[in-house]
């Protein structure tokens, strides 16, 4: 595995609070690409306890997140569902704003 560079290491860190990783994954879901999307959900899986403390919480193989969460994944609303729920996080939706 290769090191952290000083921007992923701040994002890292940055994406360890519950709250900033909520607008992180919000930002991405806004941008409308699931690339970005799963990109996203691996930077905070990471943050958040590492892929194998999320797959525990998520009730998933670690393979199987690997797997979800790669470029090619397209996780099913359930699987999304219990990976957030395994980051701490939940889906909520909310008014869109003018």
């Amino acid at each position: 595995m290769r090191p952290m560079t000083d921007y992923e290491q701040d994002l890292h860190e940055w994406l360890k609070d519950p709250d900033n990783a909520s607008e992180y994954l919000t930002a991405a879901i806004e941008e409308g690409d699931r690339d970005v999307l799963l990109l996203s959900m691996r930077r905070v899986a990471q943050a958040r306890g590492g892929m194998a403390a999320v797959a525990e919480r998520s009730n998933l193989k670690r393979e199987n997140l690997y797997r979800t969460l790669s470029k090619g994944g397209n996780p099913e609303l359930r699987t999304f569902y219990n990976i957030l729920h395994g980051m701490g996080l939940k889906l909520a939706i909310v008014p869109e704003t003018p």
